[in-house]
């Protein structure tokens, strides 16, 4: 599986330790960037990681910023995005088991490397229960749908 990740300055270090986590599971990691600490914008990673995904360059994308927030709200302006923030890992498997979320969005700021590490285990070893939940989440499309232009 090819996993498309970025960050801004604020989310650098977390990004390298789950860029590392997840190549030595043997997934194939995109780094969209940043690739220092020295300041950049979080609109333009979270922006390369959702293009990513929609233009399925990649089949999951996960972007970390200081508290995960700015990355996943820039991510989640792009049609068909569902990046979810988490800083647990039952609300990670929910957000993959329940919203079909296709981005992850960490706080490096927020939380440690261990929870992270597990956080990103958990939604990445989650599916999708469909179901119920997949007329929820038509109802996101409809609503995105409706005021996109």
């Amino acid at each position: 599986m090819k996993i498309g990740i970025g960050s801004d300055h604020g989310g650098y270090n977390l990004k390298e330790e789950i860029k590392k986590y997840l190549q030595e599971k043997g997934y194939e990691v995109v780094d969209f960037g940043t690739k220092s600490i020295e300041s950049v914008d979080y609109p333009d990673y979270g922006l390369a990681v959702a293009e990513a995904v929609i233009n399925k360059e990649v089949e999951k994308g996960i972007v970390c910023c200081g508290t995960g927030i700015g990355i996943s709200l820039a991510a989640n302006k792009v049609p068909g995005i569902r990046c979810a923030v988490v800083s647990d890992t039952f609300s990670a498997r929910m957000s993959r088991a329940h919203n079909n979320a296709n981005m992850l969005s960490l706080g490096e700021r927020v939380v440690g490397r261990g929870l992270a590490l597990e956080i990103v285990d958990a939604w990445m070893n989650t599916e999708f229960e469909g179901d119920r939940h997949l007329r929820r989440v038509n109802k996101l499309t409809e609503i995105e749908n409706k005021y996109s232009k």
